[in-house]
């Protein structure tokens, strides 16, 4: 069983509704399955935000240029290499980014692929993290890298949560 993973830290922003204020620490887990499955011993902080279809479309129409819902949006800090007001030190977290959750989108797409809620909410934001830490699928090679990463962390989550689960 994974011990509180120490280099991390997550800002949680549900603007949606009070039923998804769960997913909280399902997505702190994956961030602490994933830092330990990637051997991260950087400390992070990550930004995540449930937005609705209307704030991931303005999102994505007005910082990518694409004019339409999508499920997922992550914009990775690490890509900006200045140090204007960045706090240096081993305790302060650096900001690895945020990632925005579009919840209607993803529950619409876990009904059309036959996954479930959960399943699809922790997906998107394990696929976020990984935008966030440098992975990319826009190429076949790193498609080949990314997508099996992502399995391996997601069962390994479902492996823990089983492991805290108390023994009757």
């Amino acid at each position: 069983m994974i011990k509180s993973y120490p280099l991390m830290e997550l800002e949680f922003d549900n603007g949606l509704s009070p039923e998804y204020d769960r997913l909280e620490d399902e997505y702190r887990l994956i961030m602490e399955v994933a830092f330990k499955t990637l051997s991260i011993k950087m400390n992070y902080e990550v930004d995540v935000s449930l937005v609705d279809d209307e704030e991931i479309h303005r999102i994505n129409r007005d910082y990518r240029g694409v004019d339409r819902i999508t499920d997922v949006i992550s914009f990775a800090f690490l890509d900006d290499k200045s140090e204007t007001g960045r706090i240096v030190g081993d305790d302060v977290p650096r900001l690895l980014g945020e990632i925005f959750v579009c919840v209607p989108q993803a529950l619409r797409q876990a009904k059309e692929i036959g996954n479930s809620d959960e399943r699809e909410l922790s997906f998107l934001f394990c696929h976020g993290l990984l935008h966030l830490l440098g992975y990319d699928h826009m190429k076949k090679e790193d498609e080949e890298i990314m997508f099996p990463l992502q399995e391996k962390i997601l069962s390994a989550v479902k492996e823990e949560k089983s492991a805290r689960r108390p023994t009757k």
